[in-house]
């Protein structure tokens, strides 16, 4: 398979050629057309071996994908692209990977929460990138020290991502990629930033971000889709009780509510369409679906009162248990009698 020379954005590092740090390989990179994506994906949340925290990476022609994993749940999803780094729907994601199974390479890396988290900021930014003097490397590390930064420090040798901590200006910590597990972190910086045994210099990439609190956690598919498909319920239930009304309302408030809302383009997408890939949390979704079924309701109480209970019986009861642990009854003015 030719290789890609697709270039990470503003850098000279090919995108075919990034290794992240890890503990532990357990798929080590291979075509993806030999592996079965759902299965490997399946896997990870069922056997015990499989549920743990790590990575999923799929080298494509033109981008590099990655599949956080915690716990062997897929929790979010980033890119990194000669067009630049973002965070992706999960879903998109592996509709990519699909697609390209044949051009891609795959790889699936154990590793800690504390690596996921600054892997998911590199992509989320915001980032600064930092000059680096190839004459002199060492000063990368010397200013950051004078200018008491505190936060993540990626920095890229020859394609290979390695993550610094910084406290006040202080190295903490971080994940390397490489570095043997008896390497002083003084001999493996040196390494990393000046000429090898070939005298060549190295490539060097250096970008800093915050370090992230948390790894924010996506909606996965099967939940965007549940709460699409209670979206048409509630509208179709709406519309049986207050026939002529219900459905254009939900339809205008579906529209207006998008600026607050962004993930009512994704939930309230016709059923005869295909669904939209979306970055949200679940409790987002939920808070959507709340403000979207409050406002509705209370328009049609004004044409038919009482109608609000009917509805809400009527289209979640089937969801009611799910829809209860998550808080969106709470957000509305009406008591279900179940």
């Amino acid at each position: 398979m030719r290789q890609s020379s697709t270039l990470l954005s503003d850098t000279p590092i090919r995108l075919w050629d990034l290794e992240f740090p890890g503990d532990r390989t357990q798929i080590h990179r291979t075509r993806l057309v030999y592996i079965h994506l759902d299965h490997l994906l399946h896997h990870s949340k069922i056997d015990r071996d499989g549920r743990v925290d790590g990575y999923i990476i799929a080298w494509l022609p033109n981008e590099v994908l990655i599949q956080l994993l915690r716990r062997g749940e897929v929790v979010t999803a980033v890119a990194m692209a000669d067009t630049g780094r973002r965070v992706e729907p999960i879903a998109q994601v592996l509709a990519r990977m699909r697609q390209e199974t044949e051009r891609a390479d795959l790889a699936f890396v154990q590793g800690p929460e504390g690596l996921l988290r600054y892997m998911y900021g590199g992509c989320s930014g915001p980032l600064q990138r930092r000059l680096v003097d190839a004459a002199e490397p060492g000063l990368l590390f010397a200013g950051l020290q004078h200018e008491r930064f505190t936060g993540i420090l990626e920095l890229i040798s020859d394609a290979t991502v390695n993550y610094f901590r910084f406290a006040d200006g202080k190295f903490q910590d971080g994940y390397f990629a490489g570095r043997r597990t008896d390497e002083p972190i003084g001999h493996f910086v040196e390494r990393l930033m000046h000429p090898g045994a070939d005298g060549a210099r190295r490539t060097l990439v250096a970008t800093t971000f915050p370090e992230p609190a948390e790894l924010p956690a996506q909606a996965p598919p099967a939940l965007v889709e549940s709460y699409r498909d209670l979206f048409w319920r509630i509208t179709e239930s709406a519309e049986g009780q207050v026939p002529g009304e219900a459905l254009k309302r939900a339809h205008r408030l579906r529209d207006a509510l998008q600026p607050t809302h962004a993930v009512l383009a994704a939930i309230g997408v016709a059923r005869d369409r295909d669904p939209v890939a979306v970055v949200a949390s679940p409790l987002e979704l939920t808070w959507a679906l709340a403000d979207w079924t409050l406002q509705l309701l209370e328009q049609l109480e004004v044409i038919a009162p009482g109608v609000a209970p009917v509805v809400l019986k009527e289209a979640t009861r089937e969801q009611r248990f799910v829809l209860q642990k998550a808080g969106f009854y709470q957000r509305l003015a009406w008591t279900v009698a179940w």
